[in-house]
């Protein structure tokens, strides 16, 4: 898996395997749990590759999405209905048989990320745009 945060846009770029999404997803549905990131060769296009993603159950609400800069870590944090939710829609995105990704970003009302929460792009395993 790799995570790319890019401070002056406040978001991270999430790229990876279907299995690295599945491991990140029974992460979060867990409420705990996290993994280490690979480098990579390729550009970063300006973002600065984070060492691992952490999941941490807290009483929410919501989950907010975040950036230990210090600690080189992505933060993903909130209760248990928040989290179960993200892990679902990294499920589905881990389940694409084409090339895409996902935005997940806050907005007023949203059903499960906490205002202040960092957008995140997900990539599919297939990477790219896809074919169709």
């Amino acid at each position: 898996m790799r995570i790319l945060f890019f401070p002056h846009e406040d978001g991270v770029d999430v790229s990876g395997g279907a299995a690295d999404l599945v491991a990140l997803a029974l992460a979060l549905v867990a409420g705990k749990g996290g993994m280490g990131t690979t480098a990579s060769a390729e550009p970063r296009f300006g973002g600065t590759e984070l060492a691992s993603v952490e999941v941490v159950s807290t009483s929410g609400p919501g989950v907010r999405i975040k950036v230990d800069s210090e600690q080189s870590v992505l933060l993903i944090e909130g209760d248990q209905l928040g989290l179960t939710a993200l892990g679902d829609e990294l499920r589905s995105i881990a389940e694409m048989d084409d090339g895409g990704h996902r935005h997940i970003e806050y907005f007023p009302d949203h059903y499960y990320l906490a205002a202040g929460s960092l957008a995140m792009v997900v990539n599919s395993p297939h990477g790219g745009m896809p074919a169709r």
